[in-house]
């Protein structure tokens, strides 16, 4: 019984990813009329319907999506515990589903995502870049790397090095607006603001000696984007400032395409940290990633000393 409904689970996240159910039945060896009977039988099993069905397509209900979740996370597991024990204990292999947010997964992250490849050839990615948080829990993701602590105690989170956010500008921008000295000279200027579910970033904190600062961007007179990469566009290109972790605006520090505000008031943060699921067997490639990954925030975070210092 347990190998047929495993078989079922199987059917069921194909059909899902084919969107057709006799052509996830024809991968698996199944005739049209066996693959819709395996199906029902599954829908029985869980009192719960997982597809509208219809001519042309199969679209996920609700409740298909919640399990679908499920059941490529329990697949997945199986799959790796299959390799394995065939390639032997410790074999770095598989795929690694990471989640990052957009700008740093576009920017330094893919870098070092492609430098991790290059030395373990058999690990595939799947990367998901976003800025707003995943939930861990339905999203089919080993890792997440996120800039802050973790509030969700279910997670394990390890962190990876320091973080700060900062704000820059484009030298055109600062050569047209002027650059300002303390954060009270922010009400002269442009902002560029990250906006995600939680609603827009737009709050800014700062911090020197004993004495701490608060502003407030009007959102009435920004520019606003759901999306952090274009928000490093319009920086770039002079539009005003933006608000970005170091890690995010690393490369174009560097290269002089944007300069720190206020560095003697950027007010440090927890961190950054990798979570993944707490009750999830940790892969060898999990293991080795992030074992990479630390090394690769160590070795940016020296780089990046003479720009700003960081302070653990």
């Amino acid at each position: 019984m347990a190998t047929d409904h495993l078989g079922d689970m199987r059917l069921f996240a194909e059909a899902a990813s084919a969107g057709s159910l006799s052509a996830a039945g024809r991968k698996l060896g199944l005739s049209p009329a066996a693959a819709s009977a395996r199906l029902a039988k599954l829908e029985a099993t869980l009192q719960a319907k997982l597809f509208e069905r219809t001519s042309r397509h199969l679209q996920l209900t609700d409740e298909g999506r919640v399990y679908l979740a499920h059941c490529t996370t329990a697949l997945q597991i199986i799959d790796d515990a299959q390799a394995e024990l065939r390639a032997g204990r410790g074999a770095v292999q598989g795929k690694l589903r990471i989640s990052a947010s957009t700008d740093f997964g576009r920017q330094l992250f893919g870098r070092w995502l492609d430098a991790f490849v290059d030395a373990h050839p058999d690990v595939r990615v799947a990367l998901t870049l976003t800025d707003s948080l995943s939930n861990l829990h339905q999203d089919a993701v080993d890792i997440a790397i996120r800039f802050g602590q973790p509030e969700n105690s279910a997670l394990i989170a390890r962190r990876l090095g320091p973080n700060c956010r900062v704000l820059c500008a484009s030298p055109d921008y600062l050569a047209r607006h002027g650059t300002p000295r303390t954060p009270e000279d922010l009400g002269q200027h442009r902002f560029i603001v990250l906006v995600t579910a939680s609603g827009p970033l737009n709050q800014f904190h700062f911090a020197k000696g004993d004495r701490s600062w608060q502003y407030t961007v009007p959102m009435a007179d920004a520019w606003e984007s759901n999306d952090g990469a274009l928000v490093r566009a319009w920086a770039l290109a002079g539009r005003g400032i933006a608000r970005k972790t170091i890690w995010d605006a690393a490369e174009d520090l560097r290269a002089g395409r944007l300069r720190i505000l206020l560095p003697d008031y950027v007010a440090h943060e927890a961190g950054v940290y990798a979570l993944r699921h707490g009750t999830r067997y940790m892969t060898p490639r999990v293991r080795a990633f992030l074992d990479f990954l630390v090394v690769q925030f160590a070795r940016e975070a020296t780089a990046l000393s003479d720009v700003l210092p960081f302070q653990e």
